[in-house]
């Protein structure tokens, strides 16, 4: 494996540090199964207006959503679904370290216990 410069790695951390808030995340998973407008972002999120629109605009500069026009109306939809592969191994590998650490609790308790 090559060792990347730091240049090449800046746009991973700057894709990274989009996933990193979480009405961000909350924003992101309302779209997953379509677009949406702000009030149907809103109603499926529970975040404020102000917020989602402040989210939108960062994941649209991120190219993470794309905004489509409809009328009167703007919708929102999502750019490139990998966004929820990343997620899902992310979640996966969280569950396995949940369990990891359970076990070690689990065994710490029975050495106490003796």
């Amino acid at each position: 494996m090559l060792k990347p410069s730091p240049q090449a790695l800046t746009p991973v951390a700057e894709f990274f540090k989009v996933l990193s808030e979480v009405s961000r995340l909350q924003v992101l998973c309302s779209l997953k199964f379509g677009a949406k407008n702000v009030t149907e972002i809103i109603a499926a999120t529970g975040l404020g207006q102000a917020n989602v629109s402040k989210q939108l605009k960062m994941l649209t500069q991120a190219g993470m959503v794309v905004r489509r026009p409809q009328g009167i109306s703007v919708f929102y939809e999502i750019s490139d679904p990998i966004v929820f592969e990343l997620c899902e191994l992310v979640c996966d590998r969280l569950a396995v370290r949940l369990e990891e650490q359970t076990q070690q609790l689990e065994e710490l308790q029975n050495l106490r216990d003796r």
